[in-house]
């Protein structure tokens, strides 16, 4: 496919996206249909097995162009949001409802059928989930399926916070997964990605498109002196936000956790695994 990143593709050798048509080879072309995920959270994978790795996630209200879909219930199509291509279960999608109003700020919260937190949940939804909100009613946001959730874990899709920083750090201590992004499991650059939304800035998935794509480069020379709260620190494969000059929070598969530890001692022991500091992004 020449220049084009499979991952943001959606080309196969049997199919592709009409869009693509004179810029790909494929067997046929295809116009992509809008679904919705209706599922808390939908694992996106790069094959259409239950056992295939994990690419990322889609969040419930989020937007999916599908391309095909196969009889074992798998559909392969590309998220809107930030354009990762793969293989989603198809009973996570249907067509598109009522455009989304809110999302949901806590990290985690809980849907009811009835105005009472006493109701039986009907499911919990993680952390930057869409809905589309009717009103509110009480201490309930009302959504226009007639469901309930506490009003104060949901704001309109314009509010935004102001330090994408302490959004990370309300993950601390979620145990690290290989493509997550909620508090049930993520990774390094699904909690960047996630905070940053957070704060309205878009951010492409995979560290690696993230060093490309934010900041200015500062710390010339592998000198770190001056890091700054926010500063985006990139190995190959990794990626840590810096908190202030000493330390600094991240997803990691060493402690198996999001955590904060001095700058100084993960600088010594990700060296010590043969992995040197690639850039400092500065967010403006």
């Amino acid at each position: 496919m020449g220049g084009f990143d499979p991952r943001l593709t959606p080309a196969r050798a049997d199919l592709a996206a009409k869009e693509l048509e004179g810029k790909v080879v494929a067997a046929r072309f295809v116009e992509g249909r809008v679904y919705e995920v209706v599922e808390p959270l939908a694992p996106l994978r790069l094959e259409p097995r239950p056992d295939a790795p994990l690419a990322t996630e889609a969040l419930k209200g989020e937007r999916v162009i599908i391309y095909d879909m196969n009889a074992e219930g798998w559909a392969w199509g590309q998220l809107a949001s930030d354009h990762y291509v793969g293989w989603l279960p198809a009973n996570a999608l249907v067509p598109p409802g009522p455009p989304p109003t809110h999302k949901v700020t806590a990290l985690r919260t809980f849907v009811f059928p009835l105005p009472s937190i006493k109701a039986p949940p009907l499911e919990a939804l993680p952390f930057g989930a869409r809905i589309a909100i009717h009103r509110i009613e009480n201490e309930f946001a009302v959504t226009t399926s007639g469901a309930y959730i506490p009003r104060v874990h949901v704001t309109p899709l314009d509010g935004f916070e102001a330090d994408f920083v302490a959004v990370a750090e309300r993950f601390v201590g979620v145990p690290y997964l290989w493509g997550g992004k909620t508090m049930l499991g993520l990774d390094c650059s699904g909690l960047v990605q996630i905070a940053l939304a957070a704060c309205g800035r878009k951010c492409p998935r995979d560290s690696d498109m993230q060093e490309r794509a934010l900041g200015v480069p500062v710390a010339a020379d592998g000198d770190f002196s001056d890091l700054r709260r926010g500063d985006l620190i990139f190995w190959k494969g990794h990626v840590a936000i810096a908190r202030d000059r000493t330390s600094l929070l991240h997803a990691n598969a060493f402690q198996m956790a999001v955590v904060i530890e001095p700058v100084g001692a993960a600088f010594a022991r990700i060296r010590a695994a043969g992995s040197a500091v690639t850039s400092v992004r500065r967010i403006e």
